[in-house]
């Protein structure tokens, strides 16, 4: 049991890589809270791993609902170890053709909401001197796609919050660091494979094929289990001699 004692608030975790990674902290011992937009779905994850798991219902973009969840987990499991901001939509177009209000919500879901979930779980953690703020980039945190100016533009946003978290952080000993996957198979990444063919005039087959899987090393998507496995590392590692770091898997798509 790697997490045994670790008390851990996913967002976006009703479904995806956050479920994967909820469901992977409670099998290594940790206390888990599951927060999603969508409270139902929250809930029925968290009684899928039983009762050392809650579902929450959090906006993220709500500082008020973010302040709640974070509060609530707290009150039920005592602490707060583990911070995962996960939450994230996908919206692509054009630039010419991208409406501000599109491109307004991907920056807030991601990255406004990366922020209000950090500000609220620093005020825990800086007090017990212990902590691990993980945030979910993208290899779109380093290297563009056509299409993705709001996500692009979103990522590389969180990127530079994991780092200046990690300056802010040391002297709390809270460590900092960003997960950056390449194209993992969820229901996001599948909506975007008839939305790219659409907008670049191709199949999908070779959205798979050419824009996803194109620069990989194996023509393989990564998956959520390869995603949440690095999770778990970097909620259990013991020091901040791993902190403002950026791990990227991704099938050698980016290699940084």
């Amino acid at each position: 049991m790697r997490l045994e004692g670790n008390v851990a608030i996913v967002t976006g975790a009703a479904s995806g890589i956050g479920k994967a990674i909820a469901k992977h902290y409670a099998a290594e011992g940790a206390r888990v809270a599951i927060a999603d937009l969508n409270g139902e779905a929250a809930r029925a994850a968290a009684d899928e791993i039983g009762t050392n798991a809650i579902g929450l219902t959090m906006d993220v973009t709500d500082e008020a609902a973010v302040n709640a969840g974070v509060e609530e987990t707290v009150k039920r499991f005592g602490r707060i170890d583990t911070m995962v901001a996960n939450a994230g939509i996908q919206i692509v177009h054009p630039i010419e053709d991208f409406p501000f209000e599109e491109f307004r919500k991907v920056v807030d879901i991601h990255l406004h909401g990366s922020f209000l979930l950090t500000k609220a779980c620093v005020r825990h953690m800086y007090p017990q001197k212990s902590g691990s703020l993980i945030y979910m980039g993208s290899v779109h945190s380093h290297e563009p796609s056509a299409l993705k100016s709001a996500y692009v533009a979103a990522k590389h946003g969180i990127l530079g919050l994991c780092r200046v978290m990690a300056k802010e952080g040391g002297k709390h000993g809270v460590r900092s660091n960003i997960i950056c996957p390449g194209f993992v198979k969820t229901p996001l990444v599948e909506k975007q494979i008839p939305e790219q063919a659409r907008d670049l005039g191709i199949s999908e087959k070779d959205v798979v094929e050419k824009v996803m899987l194109g620069r990989t090393v194996d023509a393989e998507f990564t998956t959520v289990e390869d995603v949440s496995e690095i999770a778990v590392f970097l909620a259990g590692f013991g020091s901040n001699a791993l902190t403002g770091q950026s791990i990227i898997p991704s099938h050698g798509w980016y290699m940084g």
